[in-house]
C-alpha cells in the first residue's frame, strides 16, 4: 500500500548527526493526518548507529547494508522498498525548527501537479542562506571551485552565476537543480524519470537527476517558504589543488563524478 511520504535518509557514519535529524522528523510529523514512513538506509557506518535506531527509534524502518553501496545505489533500494505518492531524500545533517516541514512540501506539490521534484530553502546553523539552487554547471566550474584559478575575474563570474548569486534565494521558483540534501519526489514523475543515476558513488547525482526531471518535461522548483538547517560540510572541499587528488578520496570521488557528468551529457550528445 502507497503511504503519502516516504521520508528516505542514507546514513554513513553520522550516527549524532543522524540522531538529532529523526528526533526533528518525528516532532515535525506530530499530529499530521499524512501517512508516512521514515526510511533509514545505513551505508555500513559501523559506529552503532544501527543499536540507536533500534533502541530510540524503534518506528523508523530500516536497512543495514553489509557494504558500502554508495548514496545513489541505497535511495534507490530506499524507493523501489518503500512505494509512496512521494519520497522525501534527505541527508542525515539536517534539521528542523519549523513546524509541519513535510506537510508544506506536500501541500505545495498537491497544488501544482506538474511539478516533479522540489527542494526546500537550505540555511546554515546560524540562519544564513547557503546556495542549494544552481544552474547546471559547465565544465569549468568545477575546475574554478576546486583551484585558485577562481581567483580570477571571469572564474569568479562564472561561480557566480552557477550559484545564482545575482538571486537572493528568497523566492520560489524553477531552477535548474537542488542539491540532493532534501529533495521531495513526485511518485509519479519518478516512473518516467527513473530513479538516481547508480554510476555515481556519490556527488552529481543530484545535478544529473535534477536534469533528468527537466528533460522529461517535470519541473524543478526551489520552495523559499520551507526551511530546513542543513550542517553543511563538504569532505570533498577539505582540501584544494593537487593536494586534495592526492590526499582526499573525498576530492577523487567527486573528481570521477564530474567527469562521468559530462562524459553523459556532452560526449554522447
Amino acid at each position: 500500500m502507497y503511504k503519502d511520504v516516504a521520508i528516505i535518509i542514507v546514513n554513513y557514519k553520522s550516527k549524532g548527526l543522524l540522531k538529532n535529524c529523526l528526533k526533528s522528523i518525528f516532532s515535525d510529523l506530530e499530529n499530521t493526518t499524512l501517512n508516512y514512513s521514515v526510511v533509514v538506509i545505513d551505508n555500513d557506518s559501523q559506529d552503532d548507529s544501527e543499536q540507536m535506531l533500534i533502541q530510540e527509534f524503534p518506528r523508523t524502518e530500516r536497512i543495514f547494508l553489509k557494504n558500502n553501496l554508495g548514496y545513489a545505489r541505497a535511495v534507490n533500494l530506499g524507493l523501489k522498498k518503500f512505494p509512496a505518492k512521494y519520497y522525501f531524500v534527505l541527508n542525515p545533517d539536517t534539521l528542523f525548527l519549523e513546524k509541519k516541514v513535510i506537510e508544506r512540501l506536500f501541500n505545495f506539490m498537491e497544488a501544482h501537479p506538474r511539478v516533479g521534484l522540489v527542494g526546500p530553502k537550505l540555511i546554515n546553523p546560524d540562519r544564513s542562506i547557503q546556495y542549494s539552487a544552481c544552474r547546471f554547471p559547465n565544465f569549468w566550474v568545477p575546475i574554478y571551485r576546486r583551484t585558485k584559478l577562481g581567483k580570477l575575474k571571469r572564474a569568479s563570474q562564472k561561480i557566480d552565476h552557477f550559484l545564482m548569486h545575482e538571486w537572493d534565494h528568497r523566492d520560489t521558483r524553477e531552477v535548474d537543480w537542488v542539491l540532493g540534501t532534501g529533495m521531495f519526489v513526485r511518485h509519479q514523475a519518478m516512473e518516467e524519470v527513473g530513479g538516481m543515476d547508480e554510476r555515481f558513488f556519490m556527488y552529481f547525482e543530484d545535478v544529473d537527476w535534477c536534469r533528468r526531471f527537466k528533460e522529461k518535461n517535470w519541473p524543478v522548483y526551489y520552495l523559499a517558504d520551507v526551511e530546513v538547517i542543513h550542517y553543511h560540510g563538504r569532505p570533498s572541499a577539505e582540501m584544494t589543488g593537487i593536494k586534495s587528488i592526492l590526499f582526499s578520496r573525498g576530492t577523487r570521488i567527486h573528481i570521477a563524478s564530474w567527469l562521468k557528468y559530462f562524459l553523459k551529457y556532452w560526449l554522447h550528445k
